[in-house]
């Protein structure tokens, strides 16, 4: 008994054992054949798709900054140009001890402890996987001293790319604005920057290179590579360059640009010179300025600060941005809109009987600027003379509201340039616009001042160009432009200012001529005026003021016909004069600098053969005749002895 339990205990154990044997060996097939299945469907089933997975853990593809398009001037010289940058890029999560290299660099390259901490904040706040930018506009020294080194500086990577460069600095800073580093406000505003943006994408800030951001951007250059085991490239495989933005090409000619700049020589102001006909700007600066290449890769805070504290304004473009009283400036269209609605004649005369006898109105004293006065002034010699007398009543028998009409059709109160820069439309007041703007009722004595240029009307120094030169060309809508395209040719185009002057008489209504005569393309230079004998008037006004003696601008007259032109002063004030101060005559020097008068000059030339017109501001300056009109002088010889370049590169456009 004993001894069968222990052979039927030793059967059981050993058939156990063999069972176990048997489902661990039975499961180890399983598991083989598993196995060999399982590399059977690797090898075969899904071989492309590993190789696919293989191939993206290998191979590498970055997009490329887009290289942006260029301006030109109008005899196509680069102004804004494209240069090769050496730049320096990281890539954190390729890099075992961020802090380690970060300091190596800054031994190589010699940047400060403030530079290494932002660098190193920069990288905490973004992916471990996006490039970071250590230098972005690195010489051809550290350049090279950065590839001696780059086989101890894991991670870095020396990067030619393209960037941004302003040849002529300040000249055309308010034109072309600049660009810098987008932010995520550009970003979030616009779509085509969210789409093309790479590290150190730069985009425009201001001026055209903002305006037209989307034409020039350009689009992305791809770049695919190989990279080991550990991330770090090995070879490039494949290069598809990006397509570069649109070269634009500007109708401003950068000699006289820079003649411009010149003649400002730092001074507050603004110079505009425009094509009569066509309305192409010629030049348009603004003073005093700043060089754009500052901001294309941060500006220093000190250099910030001193740009934004200068009390001359160099942020502001006082062109198209800038509001001023036009003064007497605005006495042409005055002269043309009391003519055209019928409530003066070119005979009407005026008794000016200066300080001792003003015009007394609700107790405000109305005089002229000339102390013993003008004595009997007819519209002509009005002009001639800028009597403010003769202007208080041609502007009380108007009436604000025609005026406001007038000065409209003129080009004021209105942008210029439409949407390319940030312009301010200024105020051309009228009693709708005064309940409208500030809740009260229009006055008398409002009505007199604004028919010299003062009170509540402000204008742009553009808008004053633009009225200039739709008078020159005997008071026909024009269209300007700063961007150079197929144009007409002058001679079509008087040809159609010419038929729009016949229609015109034909229509004897009052400036407004219904828009259908004039939807079609042959008569878009319509007439402003009823009576082109009216422009011709305040032309011929406007040439005495400047050519006859007891012109307020006789001093700054040319002779020569070649280069005579004609124009009207302006002095506008900036602060209301007291009685007592008007007694004591002050020197411009005895007054201060915020205190003193703008200087105003606008013109046209030549006389015989208008081309040209010009709107000129100096902040501060004091007298129009003494300070505005003499720039003036020398800018019309400059740009009439450029007239025949430009005409001939009109021919081989």
């Amino acid at each position: 008994m004993i001894g069968g339990s222990g052979e039927d205990s030793g059967f059981r154990k050993s058939n156990t054992v063999n069972r176990r044997m048997f489902i661990f060996a039975a499961a180890k097939a399983v598991i083989f054949c598993g196995i060999v299945g399982r590399l059977f469907s690797l090898q075969i089933n899904e071989n492309k798709k590993y190789l696919t997975l293989s191939d993206k853990n290998r191979l590498r593809e970055a997009r490329l900054p887009p290289v942006r398009g260029e301006f030109e001037d109008y005899f196509g010289n680069r102004i804004a140009k494209n240069l090769i940058v050496y730049q320096l890029h990281v890539v954190p999560e390729q890099v075992e001890d961020f802090k380690t290299l970060m300091v190596r660099l800054k031994d190589i390259l010699n940047f400060s402890n403030n530079r290494l901490q932002e660098l190193i904040k920069k990288k905490n706040k973004q992916k471990p996987w996006e490039t970071l930018i250590v230098s972005e506009n690195l010489t051809w020294d550290e350049f090279t001293k950065i590839n001696f080194y780059l086989h101890e500086l894991s991670g870095a990577r020396p990067v030619l790319t393209v960037g941004r460069n302003y040849p002529y600095n300040e000249t055309y800073t308010h034109v072309l604005g600049y660009v810098s580093e987008a932010s995520v406000e550009d970003l979030i505003s616009n779509e085509t920057i969210k789409q093309r943006n790479v590290p150190g994408l730069r985009v425009g800030k201001t001026g055209l290179e903002k305006a037209l951001e989307n034409e020039l951007i350009g689009t992305n250059g791809i770049q695919r590579f190989e990279v080991n085991a550990y991330g770090k490239r090995i070879n490039q495989i494949d290069f598809q360059e990006g397509e570069k933005g649109k070269t634009i090409k500007l109708t401003i000619d950068t000699e006289i640009q820079k003649y411009t700049q010149k003649l400002l020589n730092e001074k507050a102001g603004s110079i505009s010179v425009m094509d009569i006909y066509t309305g192409e700007i010629i030049a348009m600066n603004s003073s005093p300025s700043f060089d754009p290449n500052l901001f294309l890769y941060g500006i220093e805070k000190k250099k910030w600060k001193e740009i934004k504290k200068n009390p001359l304004k160099p942020l502001l473009n006082k062109t198209v941005s800038g509001l001023y009283s036009p003064g007497s400036t605005i006495k042409p269209i005055v002269a043309l809109s009391a003519l055209e609605n019928d409530v003066i004649s070119t005979d009407m005369k005026v008794n000016c009987r200066g300080h001792k006898h003003p015009l007394e109105l609700y107790g405000t004293k109305y005089h002229c600027w000339k102390k013993q006065g003008h004595g009997y002034m007819s519209l002509k010699n009005a002009i001639k003379q800028s009597c403010d007398t003769y202007f208080y009543e041609a502007a009380r028998l108007l009436g604000v509201d025609r005026l406001n009409e007038t000065a409209k059709k003129f080009g004021l109160g209105d942008v210029v340039l439409g949407s390319h820069f940030n312009e301010k439309k200024g105020v051309v007041p009228s009693t709708k616009w005064k309940k409208e703007a500030i809740g009260q009722n229009w006055y008398l004595g409002e009505t007199l001042i604004n028919g010299i240029g003062q009170g509540y009307i402000q204008t742009t120094p553009l808008q004053l160009c633009l009225m200039t030169a739709q008078l020159a060309n005997g008071g026909h809508k024009i269209y300007p432009k700063i961007i150079s395209d197929d144009e007409e040719s002058i001679e079509s185009i008087k040809q159609e200012m010419k038929l729009a002057s016949e229609n015109n008489e034909e229509n004897s209504k009052l400036l407004s001529v219904p828009e259908k005569l004039f939807n079609t393309k042959k008569k878009k230079y319509h007439a402003l005026y009823r009576n082109k004998e009216n422009v011709k008037f305040v032309l011929d006004g406007m040439f005495r003021s400047t050519n006859e003696i007891y012109g307020t601008s006789f001093s700054s007259r040319i002779d020569d016909p070649k280069y005579q032109f004609a124009g009207k002063t302006g002095t506008a004030q900036v602060k209301r004069i007291t009685e007592a101060e008007r007694e004591l005559d002050l020197k411009i020097n005895q007054i201060p600098y915020k205190e003193r008068d703008h200087a105003w000059y606008v013109a046209f030339g030549p006389y015989k053969d208008p081309r040209y017109a010009v709107s000129i501001l100096v902040e501060h300056g004091g007298s129009g005749s003494s300070v505005a009109a003499p720039i003036a002088k020398k800018l019309f010889k400059f740009v009439i002895d450029r007239h025949e370049l430009r005409e001939q590169i009109k021919k081989k456009i």
